[in-house]
């Protein structure tokens, strides 16, 4: 594995655009609430630590992850400049995992594609709950972090394009 014993959480502040003057949703599933919560800090604690207002900084808690996609497409309509989908689906015994995946997936790829603001997929699906630990602000760092990076530049993109 290409990532194994890396940290893919680090990033260059300097590269960061200025995001003092955007609005972020995040949106979180209430499933695997023990790794989503980890995401969300990661992403919230970014969002901060790049010169967001807290104030600028809305919540929003779905049931899981599937419903990530209406609870973002809502979360557009808050004139907000990106907003983060966050979940956890861990790999079970059944194929509802495959559905699951597939389904939140392509649903944010639509958003993105339909409206104007972008979503940022920070949905992890893992095969186990130590890989989700791993990347939820374990070993392999935040991807919730890296997540609240790709928010800032997207947001700047949208400004400027």
């Amino acid at each position: 594995m290409a990532t194994k014993n890396n940290n893919l959480s680090e990033y260059d502040k300097a590269s960061i655009p200025n995001a003092k003057n955007f609005r972020f949703g995040i949106v979180v599933s209430e499933w695997n609430d023990n790794i989503t919560e980890g995401l969300f800090n990661g992403a919230y604690n970014t969002l901060v630590e790049n010169n967001v207002n807290p104030e600028n900084i809305i919540r929003w808690n779905v049931p899981g992850s599937y419903e990530l996609i209406y609870g973002s497409k809502k979360m557009q309509t808050q004139n907000v400049d990106a907003v983060i989908a966050i979940g956890s689906v861990i790999q079970g015994e059944t194929k509802h995992f495959d559905f699951v995946c597939e389904g939140v997936a392509q649903g944010i790829k639509d958003l993105n594609i339909i409206h104007d603001v972008p979503v940022i997929f920070c949905v992890l699906t893992d095969n186990n709950l130590q890989q989700a630990i791993e990347r939820s602000g374990g070993k392999h760092g935040n991807k919730g972090t890296e997540a609240a990076v790709a928010a800032i530049k997207m947001a700047e993109l949208r400004k400027n394009a």
